[in-house]
């Protein structure tokens, strides 16, 4: 009598709800990560790995070689992005992971020196 192997059961399927996941916790106010947030594992974050959840100890994994963005952080993880967000926070409170703001949108430039900077281009190599 041959005994088939067991399918391992995916912690992140159906069966586990995801409050679970998070421990029942919130996104902290002070955590409000964007999509573009990019997310790395600090230098000593591989010593407390063996008691992170499997989710978390995923998304160090995911981070360890350099900077990932919140968003492909979720994609690569298959969780919903707000549970991501959570499991951020609770790393980056913890120093397992640090967390780069994404660089802030360049302010408008102002119409008039565009329209200075085209004309005098225009009066120096005629077009």
């Amino acid at each position: 009598m041959t005994r088939e192997p067991e399918e391992e059961l995916e912690l992140t399927s159906a069966l586990v709800p995801l409050f679970v996941i998070t421990n029942g916790r919130s996104l902290p106010p002070e955590h409000a990560y964007e999509r573009t947030t990019l997310v790395s594992a600090s230098e000593d974050a591989f010593a407390s790995a063996r008691t992170l959840s499997p989710e978390a100890r995923q998304v160090l994994d995911l981070v360890k070689d350099g900077f990932l963005s919140v968003a492909e952080v979720a994609a690569h993880t298959r969780l919903p992005l707000g549970i991501v967000r959570i499991l951020l926070a609770q790393m980056e409170d913890n120093g397992l992971i640090v967390a780069r703001k994404p660089v802030p949108r360049a302010e408008r430039v102002d119409r008039e020196v565009l329209s200075a900077v085209l004309d005098g281009l225009k009066a120096r190599f005629g077009a």
